[in-house]
């Protein structure tokens, strides 16, 4: 039998869509199964802090749908101290908190693995970030939002770069990883999709831009921040001083793609993933990530899960440079 009586849930590091309804199901199965379940407001530094409410069924109510975090989320550089770490355990043990389930991305678990390791504290990890970069899970919370809502608006610039003729760079997010370029790209028909994890051949750029249609009256290229000839703008101003005669245009979307209402693929991936959480925390696992695998609710230990995923499969470079023609 479980030893847990009251379990700690946080958001931490970028927020994602589909938060909420990661939390709302953290505590309602908390509920059901007789647990205390409290709300650790602002991530770690909330948690060092003492920023601990008790959570109930109404506390849950109607957030399903809402983007961001009702819990807040922010970063702590105290808690990378071992000081900083200790006065979170204390709040804790002030709290009577005995277990943890962390919402959040590579960060979250970092941190998250050497706090139970100092202080044996069981912590359920559950993946929430936009970028879609942990190992253990096909996708993670907020990924699917992210490209929908990087497609809508791309679709949109579409519009007006088929009035005008125009050649739109759109950045998307993507420091270390391009895999919301690499889908949303696909999805919108690009011409081209620049990614971190493959070097930019700018001259392959250039030879398929002049072999392109020249029928066609509008290019999009999709480009990842973390792209290594530096994002979009350098890139447009190199193609416009190689093609003066293209009306070459930069969109940013930056931080549209954190926001709005989770899509149904992230609630239900959030639900699933919450759930899965706290009963995999009575069952006596720790250290782990909760994730789904072909379908599967699967555990991967915190130090193999925050393994970027740092080369893409070749079947899905290959097809883009297919399509793309």
């Amino acid at each position: 039998m479980s030893s847990i009586q009251h379990i700690g849930v946080f958001t931490s590091g970028g927020d994602a869509p589909g938060m909420n309804a990661c939390i709302r199901a953290v505590v309602r199965t908390s509920i059901f199964h007789n647990l205390r379940v409290s709300g650790i407001m602002r991530g770690y530094e909330g948690m060092i802090n003492g920023e601990i409410e008790s959570l109930g069924v109404k506390s849950v109510a109607n957030i399903i749908q809402r983007g961001g975090t009702v819990l807040k989320t922010a970063r702590s550089d105290e808690f990378i101290t071992p000081e900083g770490r200790k006065k979170a355990y204390e709040q804790l043990k002030k709290a009577g908190i005995d277990a943890l389930v962390a919402i959040g991305g590579d960060g979250t678990f970092t941190g998250a693995d050497i706090f139970q390791s100092e202080f044996d504290i069981p912590v359920i990890g559950i993946p929430g970030t936009i970028d879609n970069d942990l190992y253990g899970t096909d996708f993670t919370i907020g990924y699917d939002t992210a490209i929908n809502t990087v497609i809508d608006a791309v679709d949109k610039v579409r519009d007006t770069a088929e009035s005008h003729d125009r050649l739109f760079f759109v950045e998307v997010m993507g420091r270390d990883s391009g895999l919301i370029a690499l889908r949303s790209g696909i999805g919108v028909g690009a011409e081209a999709i620049l990614l971190p994890e493959v070097d930019t051949d700018l001259e392959q750029m250039y030879e398929r831009l002049e072999k392109g249609r020249k029928d066609k009256s509008s290019k999009i290229i999709i480009v990842a921040e973390g792209d290594n000839e530096g994002g979009a703008f350098p890139i447009a101003q190199k193609v416009k001083e190689r093609f003066p005669h293209y009306d070459t245009k930069v969109a940013v979307l930056g931080h549209i793609q954190r926001g709005g209402k989770p899509t149904c693929a992230d609630r239900v991936l959030a639900s699933r993933l919450g759930f899965a959480a706290v009963e995999a925390l009575m069952d006596g696992k720790r250290g782990v990530m909760a994730g789904v695998m072909n379908h599967e609710v699967v555990f991967t230990p915190f130090e193999r899960a925050i393994k970027h995923i740092s080369e893409l499969d070749p079947a899905w470079v290959r097809m883009v440079g297919i399509l793309s023609t």
